[in-house]
Parts: C-alpha cells; structure tokens; sequence
C-alpha cells in the first residue's frame, strides 16, 4: 500500500510509494512518525505543496467494516477494521448478572436506581455505538494523515419501505439498473450467505420462494429465502413443511427466521443513520450510496467479495474501472479497546479475586504496547515481537505470533506502537 507522508508542520501530503519511502528513510529526509497506519513525516518542510483530491469510502458493517482511499481511479489504500461489538455486549451482560446476584444475596452493595436516568437523543446501545465510533476515530486518524477532500459511505443498504413495498417510489425503481441487487443482497446478509436448507456456501445461490407462487406465495421478502441449485430444483414447487419432513430442526429455524425479516436490518440502519450525522460534522462532503449500488459496481469490474474492496465501490463516485495494484494486502484491524475499568477481577460468583493497581503505567509501558524484546543472556535468548502485559515488578509478558513469553524484563523492550486501541495484521 501507499506510505502517508506529512510535511515537518504535520500537514498531510500525497502518499507515495513504499520505494520512495524506502529512499527518504534512507536518506535521512524523513522518520517514522507511526507504523500504524505507516507514516512517515519530512525533515525539512515543503513550501507550497501541491496534494491531489482523495476520497475515503466506508463500507459499514456489523462485524467488519471495509476503508479504502481511492485517488481519481486508483486504490491506493485498503484496510478492514473489525468490531467488538458482541464482545461488549457479552461483557455488560456479564456485570449484570453479577451486579443482581449480590443484590439477591442481600450484600453491602447499593440499591438499583430507578427514574432518575434519562437517554439522550439519538443514543444507542453501546455495542452499537462501539461501532460508530470506531470508524470515527479511524476517520479522524485518517483525514490527519492523507489530504482526504470528501467521504463516500453506504448509507441504506436495505430499504426496509421498498423490501416491503416496492411500489413505494414507482415502477422506475423496479425496471431500473439496480433492479433485484437490493433485496438479493439483503437476503445474502439474512441467511448469512448458505443455503437455507442444506448450509452449502461454495456454490451458486439462487432466490427461492418458501411457500410456492403456485399456491399462493407471493414476492414478499418475508416469504423469499436463499439456496443452491440443487435443493432449490428438489423443493420445486412442494410446501416446505412437506419438503423437510424429516428436517424438523431446520424446518423450525427457517420459519421463525421468515417471520422477522426486517429486524437486522433495522438495526443495522439505526447505526449507519448515526455514522452519517456524525461523518457530516467532520466537516467534509458526504456522499452516500445503496448496497445494490455496492454489488452493481462490483461485479461490473469483476472484483472479488471484500469488504476493503466494496468499500472502494461506494456511491456514485465509483470510477468506470478501478485500479488496485497499489494494495495486495489490506491492513486487518481489531479493535480491542482500552481495558476494564474494574477495580478489581471477579470469579463466577462475583466475589473478588484480586485487585488491579490505580496506575498502568510501568517503566514507561502499559499493557497493550507492541514491543521488540532482544533478550541477550539467560533460558529466554532471543528476539520476541509482539504485544506486552506489564506487571509492577518489571518483568513483563509479551504475546507473540508463536505464543505468551512470560518473565522479560522492561530493560530488554523497546517500543515499536503505543497501545490506541487496536490490534494490526
């Protein structure tokens, strides 16, 4: 990918090529400012630098959600950053069983409070909102690094009014270029992309009619679901009572996954209405643009499924042919937060273990650093790379690619990346 340059005043510049910043380095005409995403800022400042226009795309997702910066036709950035949603989820159900269960054990603890808390407009879950502001600091992080001079995302990727009633906005809509992208699409997000029936992923998947036209099914997307070839031809135009007879578990699923066709979706577009207000307070113009937008511009390049890729092909924006050559490998990034908050570490009864210390930092590090550690003497010689868990006493753990090293000391580490949140690949 292309390497984020910034003059000596920290203004962002064009990003050049990893050669030229090979060369710089080399040189002494730059350093590293972050690895990262990998910036590296001049030595000397440019006087009147001249920067072209960069469009950053976002792809949201629910688990993953596709970036890509795409200068006039050209991918000269990608990255994919995945969420820890139903990690936070998991995790406040967790306090809150455990926050009840001392209540009902009659402990010293606080009564629950009632009618005195009240929800701010436009407030979210928090695993919702991890999301949103997930791509929002990536936003930020990236608008100080690359001269980003507008912002495409996928704003409704499932029309819920039209998945119901197509007639909605007129017969031009169904006669149109995206006619069937948006609702194949959101029957892929549904049924997660498998056959309904037999779970079969390798293969061609076509839309299929759970209760037979021919006897009284209709298009409605509550009664579409999505399978192979191959069972979509042995159901034919059978019940699908009758159809999985001897399938009473898979019979079951299907039906109570028909009844509620809308509820991904809206709250997927709950989060994404939530991005957009708050991308539009950054300043810079806004394009948004359909899912089956997305999928049509795709496929017309015969690009591959990918979440860094579709993002590429958000909004109208999207060049006749794009040019991805400059990128082989997207940037994989994980959000991991920033640690609890507890006081103190809970065993499954929710009495308290062992207490954490006020201050994290040790010797100038903190848990979640990546570090070198060039070990020189002793059982552990070596040279160990990865993210360290810092412990008060100064021997540290750090957790590589090969697994945990346990006991280095802070004198062998040198810092590579400060802890922001997020792991990298």
């Amino acid at each position: 990918m292309r390497v984020f340059v910034l003059n000596k005043n920290r203004q962002p510049l064009d990003p050049c090529k990893p050669a030229r910043a090979r060369i710089l380095l080399r040189t002494g005409k730059a350093k590293v400012l972050r690895r990262y995403p990998l910036t590296i800022i001049l030595t000397e400042e440019v006087n009147e630098p001249i920067t072209h226009n960069h469009q950053l795309k976002i792809d949201p997702g629910a688990k993953i959600t596709g970036l890509a910066i795409v200068q006039n036709n050209r991918i000269i950035w990608g990255a994919e950053l995945i969420h820890r949603g139903f990690n936070l989820r998991d995790s406040l159900t967790k306090r809150r069983t455990l926050r009840r269960s001392r209540r009902n054990r009659q402990t010293r603890y606080r009564q629950p409070r009632f009618l005195n808390r009240k929800r701010p407009k436009g407030w979210l879950p928090p695993s919702l909102m991890s999301r949103v502001q997930n791509i929002l600091s990536w936003v930020n992080k990236l608008t100080r690094f690359c001269p980003i001079t507008g912002i495409s995302q996928e704003l409704v990727r499932f029309d819920t009014q039209k998945l119901e009633n197509p007639e909605i906005s007129g017969v031009e809509y169904q006669q149109g270029t995206l006619f069937g992208y948006e609702i194949r699409e959101y029957l892929l997000e549904k049924w997660h992309r498998k056959c309904a029936y037999c779970g079969a992923t390798d293969t061609q998947l076509e839309i299929e009619h759970i209760v037979p036209k021919s006897k009284g099914g209709s298009n409605r997307v509550s009664n579409l679901a999505i399978s192979c070839h191959s069972c979509n031809q042995a159901k034919s135009n059978q019940e699908v009572e009758q159809f999985l007879s001897g399938k009473p578990n898979v019979l079951q699923r299907i039906l109570s996954q028909a009844k509620k066709p809308l509820a991904d979706a809206a709250a997927v577009n709950a989060t994404w209405w939530k991005l957009y207000n708050e991308l539009k307070l950054t300043g810079l113009p806004v394009e948004v643009g359909s899912g089956g937008l997305t999928k049509f511009n795709r496929c017309s390049q015969n690009l591959p499924k990918t979440h860094w890729l579709d993002a590429a092909c958000v909004g109208t924006s999207t060049p006749e042919q794009l040019i991805i050559k400059d990128v082989k490998k997207p940037l994989i990034v994980t959000a991991t937060g920033h640690g609890s908050r507890q006081m103190c570490r809970t065993d499954k009864h929710g009495f308290p273990v062992r207490y954490v210390p006020r201050f994290k930092l040790v010797k100038g590090y903190q848990t979640g650093d990546m570090v070198k550690a060039v070990v020189t003497k002793g059982k552990k010689q070596g040279v160990y790379v990865g993210r360290v868990a810092v412990r008060t006493t100064g021997s540290f753990n750090v957790k590589t690619n090969n697994g945990l090293v346990q006991g280095i000391s802070h004198k062998y580490c040198q810092p590579i990346h400060k802890k922001d949140g997020y792991a990298y690949v």
